[in-house]
């Protein structure tokens, strides 16, 4: 079976970056990518797509990346759910991210010259964030 997402597309909000009691970084931001055939008036439709990474990739998005910059991101599907504080069960869609990278350069003051990718030495693709670790528990 495979679960692998391959993402290009504007950043639609700045990265939030927070970090797991046990120190772990994880930063969350939503990225617009445009579908490839305009709807029945003629106008190109937008998907807006939770991302979620951690540890290096979080604080990278976190440090080079802001709204509006075009970045690539691969990682998988991920279907979560939890329950309101009134009982309700939601649901979300995201996307664990394994890479994050910046397809343009930054604007002025935005932190030019820093590279455009960081590699992620944690965990493999299959691996899940640390156990009681749950950034989205307060949800």
């Amino acid at each position: 079976m495979l679960n692998r997402v391959l993402l290009v597309g504007r950043m639609a909000t700045d990265p939030e970056l927070k970090y797991t009691p046990s120190g772990v970084a994880v930063a969350t931001f939503r990225v617009a990518v445009d579908r490839n055939r305009a709807n029945a008036q003629g106008e190109r439709e937008t998907d807006f797509i939770d991302i979620v990474t951690w540890r290096q990739n979080a604080e990278f998005a976190a440090n080079y990346l802001n709204k509006g910059r075009l970045v690539s991101v691969d990682g998988r599907l991920q279907v979560r759910t939890w329950q309101t504080q009134e009982g309700q069960r939601r649901k979300t869609v995201e996307v664990v991210a394994d890479s994050v990278q910046g397809l343009d350069r930054p604007k002025e003051g935005a932190g030019g010259g820093h590279p455009a990718a960081a590699p992620d030495p944690g965990p493999g693709p299959d691996d899940d964030p640390p156990a009681g670790d749950d950034p989205f528990a307060d949800q």
